[in-house]
């Protein structure tokens, strides 16, 4: 069964599982103690930190193990705050950060830097909100959803200029090789390249104010107490460094794969849009929304073929909320389905993905009675038309618009009454990709109305 969401999770690498068997049996003792079972354990967390360190592109003192992704984002950025309070409370992150940064950020002075339809900021305008009390800046390598790769470097020169730490977290994308950029502090965790989960990396650059926040002890720094994990963090240096090995021809092989899953499933399912920057982005990854389909019914599907993917649609999460990255791309948020190869995809396996995806989404469509694709049939009908969409969940109020578009002549308006939060993005998203014109939304008892003129 084809695995096709390895941004979420990578296989376990071969690598790190003998390295995992191998450190339970030889480091499970303290590492802070004297003895010989000690001191065992002590040079092999050394030499996971060397191999760890080498790999970022770090000192092995500037890098310690968290106990995860998430616990290494929050450390980093609790611990750069207090270090620069004196500086003052201000950061910039940008709008398609990881969801853990946005958590660890709410409630302070925070700047979100928009970003284009790929999925990437601007530079400049990420510079241009750098100010005298800002402490921090956030700043992903990839986006975790979409693959669009940052401009990193340019905008760690902007901070290295005025002064402020950037935060890089580089989860997704240090499998494929170091960040090269001037960066401050860098995150990471180990399940996205194939190491076990629960271990976390934290490099923090000599020269930069960072004070733990909350309760410390000896271990790590002080920067990550509690006892390490020795065993999976040997593990995951160890299969960090196996991916980097073979990254440069698995880069290649797998970024053909993708152009293929690019190219073909536009021809092969109508009213497609493939998202996320076609030229900077992740190697392995891509994602498409389809029209007229929820993404969990399409996903489940998909798992009943046998292919495991997943997707930043809204209608795959219990709060019906729009991921905030398609939302921050502006991008149809309905049916879509992020496929990411892990190492070793075959040939295979991606043309037959592409042989089942298309009676998937046209059985979905079926079943929800989706219009067929094709252009409009002109129309005399209503000038003015309202679709009562209120209590109906994505993707069915973009469907009702679709039906509906039929009902009036050019120049004549639709007006669709909804209260599902994924409207917002998926109707303008609809009249992009159909040549209609977007109006606008305004209130509307107990929903929005979003009004659509008929172009065509």
């Amino acid at each position: 069964m084809p695995y096709f969401d390895a941004a979420s999770s990578a296989p376990l690498h071969p690598v790190a599982r003998q390295a995992l068997q191998a450190a339970l049996d030889e480091g499970w003792a303290d590492p802070a103690r004297l003895y010989r079972e000690g001191r065992r354990a002590r040079l092999l967390l050394d030499a996971a930190r060397e191999t760890a360190a080498a790999a970022v592109g770090c000192r092995p003192d500037e890098l310690v193990f968290t106990s995860s992704g998430t616990r290494a984002l929050h450390s980093g950025i609790a611990g750069a705050l207090a270090g620069r309070r004196r500086i003052g409370g201000h950061l910039v992150v940008s709008a398609v950060e990881h969801s853990a940064v946005l958590h660890a950020v709410e409630g302070l002075s925070v700047t979100e830097i928009p970003v284009d339809r790929w999925g990437a900021v601007s530079p400049g305008v990420f510079g241009t909100a750098l100010r005298e009390d800002t402490a921090l800046a956030c700043l992903q390598s990839a986006n975790h959803e979409v693959g669009t790769e940052q401009p990193v470097t340019e905008v760690a020169e902007l901070c290295r200029s005025a002064g402020v730490p950037l935060l890089v977290d580089a989860a997704q994308s240090l499998g494929w090789g170091p960040v090269e950029a001037d960066w401050s502090l860098l995150t990471a965790s180990a399940h996205k390249w194939g190491g076990p989960a629960g271990v976390g990396l934290l490099a923090v650059r000599k020269g930069v104010r960072f004070a733990p926040d909350g309760p410390v002890d000896e271990r790590e720094s002080g920067r990550a107490p509690g006892f390490e994990n020795i065993p999976a963090i040997v593990a995951a240096a160890a299969s960090l460094r196996a991916v980097r090995d073979t990254a440069a021809a698995e880069d290649r092989r797998l970024r053909l794969l993708v152009d293929r899953i690019r190219a073909r499933v536009p021809e092969l399912v109508p009213d497609v849009e493939v998202v996320g920057d076609p030229v900077r982005r992740l190697p392995h990854l891509v994602t498409f929304s389809c029209l007229y389909v929820d993404g969990e019914t399409v996903l489940h599907e998909l798992d009943r073929a046998g292919f495991s993917v997943s997707s930043g649609s809204s209608c795959t999460s219990s709060t019906l909320v729009p991921s905030h990255v398609l939302r921050a791309m502006g991008v149809l948020s309905g049916g879509n389905v992020r496929v990411s190869l892990p190492a070793g995809t075959s040939d295979a396996d991606v043309d037959r993905f592409l042989q089942v995806l298309p009676e998937v989404v046209a059985t979905v469509r079926q079943n929800l009675g989706a219009p067929a694709a094709g252009p409009v049939e002109p129309s005399r009908g209503q000038v003015q038309l309202t679709v009562d969409a209120l209590g109906r969940r994505c993707p069915v109020p973009v469907i009702e618009l679709a039906k509906a578009i039929d009902g009036v002549p050019v120049g004549g308006t639709i007006t669709v009454l909804s209260d599902d939060e994924a409207a917002r993005l998926d109707i303008p998203a609809w009249c992009e990709m159909r040549g209609q014109e977007y109006l606008g939304e305004s209130p509307a008892g107990h929903g929005t109305a979003y009004t659509v003129r008929r172009r065509d």
